[in-house]
């Protein structure tokens, strides 16, 4: 993967929350409530963010909290349910991701295990780490897609 360090403006965004096992249940949960939720609120198309809150090798399964986001204006109020707030921004190593869902832990353990210690860069885990999607991102006919995947840094 392809990393580079840019600076990140702040993004306002509205989140849905998961809590449980990461790993096929982000897929359902994405499909099942959160895509329905943009279509019904006009939001299908922008760009979408996912937010893993929880290191999985500390966390338990069941305890572990996920939001999908989307990027919303000013204006925009939050249903029950549906929270607004402001995803900081700041200098990120930005990795391109392209693949299958079941791949992209892998890409986060490169990311922060291989990556990180050889380059020099220190995370700053105050700042969440998100997945991004761009606006109309559609993943291909074999379930493969591509993202950016976000390490905040010191």
């Amino acid at each position: 993967m392809k990393v580079a360090i840019v600076t990140l403006p702040p993004v306002r965004i509205a989140t849905m929350r998961k809590t449980g096992p990461y790993g096929p249940e982000i897929g359902r949960f994405w499909m099942e409530t959160f895509r329905p939720w943009l279509r019904e609120q006009g939001l299908l198309g922008e760009a979408t963010y996912g937010i893993g809150h929880d290191d999985p090798s500390v966390t338990l399964a069941q305890d572990c909290r996920y939001d999908a986001g989307v990027e919303v204006g000013a204006d925009f109020r939050a249903p029950a349910g549906v929270f607004v707030t402001l995803l900081p921004g700041g200098v990120h190593a930005v990795a391109a991701f392209s693949g299958q869902a079941w791949e992209v832990p892998g890409a986060w353990q490169w990311l922060l295990q291989a990556w990180l210690p050889a380059s020099g860069q220190s995370a700053d885990f105050t700042r969440p780490c998100t997945e991004y999607y761009p606006r109309n991102w559609r993943a291909e006919a074999d379930g493969s897609f591509a993202c950016e995947l976000r390490l905040p840094l010191a």
